[in-house]
């Protein structure tokens, strides 16, 4: 008499012969919301089943999800932005992404499933939202969809991540045009009386972004050692000022310069006489750059000033935050190592910077083949 094979402990699954003679295992495994399903596996033997049925089993015990039925991709990626992007990203990076999904993913690609998107239709998917939009809308899109997919080969629904495979489209690199020495001297001498002016002047000299400006507290100045720490920054969204950390959670401590400092020193004696003028109703903050009763200004409202200030002294009109680029230019004109250089202005990469030092590097080339030229174009003396 055959022996009779043991049944398998509670939890461990269970194999059956099918009446197509193929074998079938079930085992209950965890799905990514967190709850436990059946799963299925078929082999042609009982040992290829067993063999499929562990597997599943010692993802069970690592509690690795796996799913009983593949997500489609206007269900797996609401779950993603809650669930991955807005615990650990900024609120302005998650705003940028569920905007995507929203507007581009879940309408052209929602349809397909996680494991039959192929790279055929990633890259129909970019072609049609470049003709629609514009090249840069799709190059975004495409970074937040394999942002996506990365999540998901993380949790084991899919096997590989097929917009990693598929080239992000082209985009024309917007021409740097900062101020130059000149330009940004005579801004400078123009804004003297603007109450905004220490700001004006730490954006010129440090690189501040707009909303490090506005961030800034009187606890991260230190005026004696001439030494200021980067440390938050303020953005508005969803019609409400919030504190956040700046750009690429990147916190820097940079030494000022001399001519920060008598500027910072007269914005505080301004800033004490209107906490006088104002006061019951003035609020206590730190912040560097308040309204009238403390506040910390809007973020827009230093761009603004900034354009009026400029129109004013009949400059060309550039963004607030090409006077980051013009720092770096002038830094890097001056011999400034490209790695000091992007500590000074924060920036996450060091290609970044590099864009900037290759823009310079080649005026520098100029100048040294006009050299050149007047070497060579010398007639020889005659005798």
């Amino acid at each position: 008499m055959a022996q009779q094979r043991k049944r398998n402990p509670n939890g461990a699954g269970t194999i059956t012969k099918r009446s197509d003679g193929r074998y079938q295992a079930a085992v209950y495994v965890p799905q990514p919301d967190g709850t436990t399903a059946r799963k299925f596996a078929y082999g042609k033997t009982w040992t290829e089943c067993d063999a499929k049925r562990r597997v599943l089993l010692d993802k069970a015990a690592q509690g690795i999800p796996v799913p009983t039925r593949s997500h489609k991709l206007v269900e797996w990626l609401p779950y993603w932005l809650e669930n991955v992007v807005k615990p650990r990203r900024k609120l302005s990076t998650y705003d940028k992404y569920e905007a995507h999904v929203r507007l581009h993913l879940v309408p052209l690609v929602g349809a397909k499933r996680l494991e039959s998107l192929s790279v055929a239709d990633v890259r129909r998917f970019l072609v049609r939202l470049e003709k629609t939009t514009t090249a840069a809308t799709a190059k975004e899109a495409h970074r937040v969809l394999r942002s996506a997919l990365s999540s998901a080969c993380r949790e084991e629904l899919i096997a590989r991540n097929v917009a990693k495979l598929v080239e992000p489209p082209r985009t024309e690199s917007r021409e740097l045009r900062p101020w130059t020495l000149e330009e940004t001297l005579a801004f400078l001498t123009a804004s003297r009386g603007d109450p905004l002016y220490a700001a004006f002047v730490l954006a010129i000299a440090l690189g501040l972004r707009r909303g490090e400006i506005v961030g800034l507290r009187w606890s991260d100045v230190d005026l004696d050692n001439r030494v200021l720490h980067v440390r938050h920054q303020v953005q508005r969204r969803r019609g409400v000022l919030y504190d956040d950390d700046p750009k690429s959670r990147r916190r820097r401590v940079v030494p000022l310069p001399a001519l920060c400092v008598a500027p910072l020193r007269w914005h505080r004696i301004r800033q004490a006489t209107a906490r006088t003028k104002a006061g019951e109703k003035w609020q206590d903050s730190d912040y560097v750059f308040t309204t009238r009763t403390g506040r910390p200004v809007e973020p827009r409202n230093v761009y603004r000033s900034f354009t009026r200030v400029a129109q004013s002294a009949g400059l060309r009109l550039i963004r607030l935050h090409d006077a980051r680029h013009g720092t770096a230019t002038l830094l890097t004109a001056a011999g400034v190592a490209p790695r000091v250089v992007m500590e000074i202005l924060g920036h996450s990469q060091i290609s970044i910077t590099m864009d900037v030092y290759t823009h310079v590097a080649q005026d520098t080339q100029r100048e040294a083949m006009s050299h050149m030229d007047r070497l060579l174009r010398r007639r020889p003396d005659r005798g």
